[in-house]
């Protein structure tokens, strides 16, 4: 979707410092509907899909499967800055696409007319967008791309993949659901499950019960975001974080239960599953997103209207 290698930096809000902010990068197509456009670059090329941007940069695009996470994000800002005008340590939200400088302009008109606080917006053309992330200190990056996520994950950067959906609209608590195995923690009991089964999974598990699991792709993210659930108070949090996990609790909930407490990652809810669908406790949730490595999870989080990402597991 581009056509030249620039990048334009646009800091029209109140100015965030990346060092104590948790930076949160998404893609256009994550944040917005963009799959007309889409169809678009594919079918005929940058050239017209420039040009039905250029054509149309005042129509506003509407919100994608990242949009009421954006918000949901901004509002917890808001929440925070309410008890301290100071405040330093904000979710800062930042723009990084590979549109051209030409197309970007219908971007920022959308984002200006929902009313969404972007910090940056960085139009890299055909660049690999994600060698910034590091250079913008991002702790979380969503796109719709595989490619770019994959990238992501290879650069040590917590990401996941976006898919376009209808969603439910969420309450204006920030809720986030992680699953366990090859996102929070690593996959070496996956592995063991896949290759060997059931049982030495579970032998596994209980020989390993006192040895915390190696870090998953999401760690990162996820601590980042518990350091900031810590600023409110139990019963007047803007942020919930849930753990939802095909674990069984009573073979193989403990060692999940120690890792999160040497981490010390306090979690609001957990759930395990027991290989149980997902769906109808994600339904109950209700959260901004949904983080799994399973492709027949993310089907039922989407079939029930969470917004939902995928954390690939074979980049």
């Amino acid at each position: 979707m581009a056509d030249s290698a620039n990048t334009i930096v646009n800091t029209s809000v109140r100015q965030k410092d990346p060092n104590e902010a948790l930076v949160i990068a998404v893609t256009t197509r994550a944040i917005f509907n963009l799959e007309k456009e889409h169809e678009i670059f594919l079918a005929k090329g940058k050239d017209e899909y420039v040009k039905h941007q250029q054509d149309n940069e005042n129509i506003s695009l509407e919100p994608g499967t990242a949009f009421a996470f954006v918000q949901a994000v901004q509002s917890v800002n808001e929440k925070l800055l309410e008890r301290n005008p100071e405040e330093k340590g904000l979710f800062d939200v930042i723009v990084l696409s590979n549109n051209s400088p030409e197309s970007g302009m219908r971007i920022i008109n959308s984002a200006k007319q929902h009313g969404l606080e972007i910090s940056k917006f960085c139009f890299v053309s055909e660049e690999d967008s994600t060698q910034y992330l590091k250079t913008h200190n991002v702790k979380l990056f969503l796109s719709a791309d595989r490619t770019d996520v994959c990238k992501a994950l290879q650069r040590g950067v917590s990401a996941a993949l976006i898919f376009q959906q209808e969603i439910q609209a969420p309450s204006t608590q920030l809720r986030v659901v992680f699953d366990g195995d090859a996102v929070l923690f690593s996959d070496e009991t996956d592995r063991i499950f896949r290759e060997k089964g059931l049982e030495e999974a579970v032998q596994y598990e209980k020989i390993m019960e006192a040895v915390p699991m190696g870090d998953g792709p999401l760690k990162a993210f996820a601590l980042h975001l518990g350091k900031m659930r810590k600023k409110f108070g139990q019963e007047e949090s803007s942020i919930r974080t849930y753990l939802v996990t095909a674990r069984s609790g009573r073979d193989m909930g403990i060692r999940a239960i120690k890792t999160l407490r040497e981490w010390g990652l306090a979690i609001d809810e957990a759930f395990f599953m027991d290989g149980a669908p997902k769906g109808p406790i994600l339904s109950k949730i209700q959260p901004h997103i949904f983080f799994d490595d399973g492709l027949h999870n993310i089907q039922g989080a989407k079939d029930a209207g969470i917004p939902s990402a995928l954390v690939p597991c074979d980049c």
